[in-house]
């Protein structure tokens, strides 16, 4: 079975494609062609979307989906005219929070991710500028870090780094563990003084070897033999020295971030 379904918003979309997939993530047995339609900001482009989706209608036979995020009901109910069943992300809070803080809401256009705040955006821009600079050992000044990502090479370090950057402002830096670092299972020098904000991350090896390949084929760094042994140093240097461990091979990123944030005790909050 296939369903369409369509993250439609005022904004950027964001934030609809986001929910929306967590929820479809709990209905594995059917397949969804998802479409994303970002700023529908007036009449006509509420009325194109319409179209757009009551042309996949009349071509499926099946009745799209969409998810809705427009804080304008007049363009809601337009969009509504494709005959697409409607889930409006925010229409269950919106009145029992007018309730309880006896004001109503002041819809704008794009607020959930406008730049509202100045001060944290910078955050967020210099966590990444941090991670960037900070990424695979090329500065090992890490006396700012918030969160230091060690493992073997190509086990998600650098992404998961820049994740807690973009959406935590978190100064996070990463330092790949080299062959002679796994043959005498030691921390390196430059980490022991940070020893506390120290964060392991693994990988299977079977991932590892295919992730590799990928990126230089035919490679011994490639060799699923030489994957197993870094693997298995890392381990060993991850239970001497007592340093927290994730393995990523089915765990997304924003998963990873938030167990990282929570077992080092980082009360950061998503921006």
């Amino acid at each position: 079975m296939r369903r369409t379904i369509f993250y439609v918003s005022d904004g950027t979309g964001i934030t609809a494609e986001t929910i929306g997939h967590s929820v479809l993530t709990q209905f594995d047995s059917i397949d969804f062609d998802t479409f994303r339609i970002p700023f529908v900001d007036s009449d006509e482009k509420a009325r194109a979307a319409a179209v757009r989706i009551k042309t996949t209608y009349a071509q499926s036979g099946a009745r799209p989906i969409v998810v809705n995020t427009i804080m304008d009901k007049r363009l809601s109910d337009i969009v509504a005219e494709s005959g697409a069943l409607m889930l409006d992300v925010f229409a269950p809070f919106i009145s029992p929070l007018e309730n309880e803080l006896g004001t109503p809401r002041s819809p704008r256009v794009g607020k959930a991710h406008g730049l509202t705040d100045f001060t944290e955006y910078e955050a967020r821009i210099n966590a990444t500028n941090y991670a960037l600079t900070h990424d695979d050992g090329i500065d090992v000044n890490y006396s700012d870090a918030d969160v230091i990502l060690v493992g073997v090479s190509r086990v998600g370090k650098t992404p998961t780094c820049l994740y807690m950057a973009l959406h935590y402002g978190v100064k996070a830096a990463n330092y790949p563990l080299t062959e002679e670092d796994l043959e005498r299972l030691e921390i390196p020098k430059r980490l022991l003084p940070h020893r506390s904000r120290l964060y392991g991350l693994s990988i299977d090896p079977q991932r590892l070897a295919q992730v590799r390949e990928a990126r230089r084929p035919g490679s011994r760094y490639a060799k699923i033999e030489q994957c197993r042994f870094e693997l298995d140093q890392a381990d060993k240097l991850f239970r001497r020295e007592n340093i927290p461990v994730q393995n990523t091979t089915h765990t997304s990123i924003e998963e990873i971030a938030s167990k990282i944030l929570s077992q080092l005790g980082i009360e950061k909050h998503m921006f």
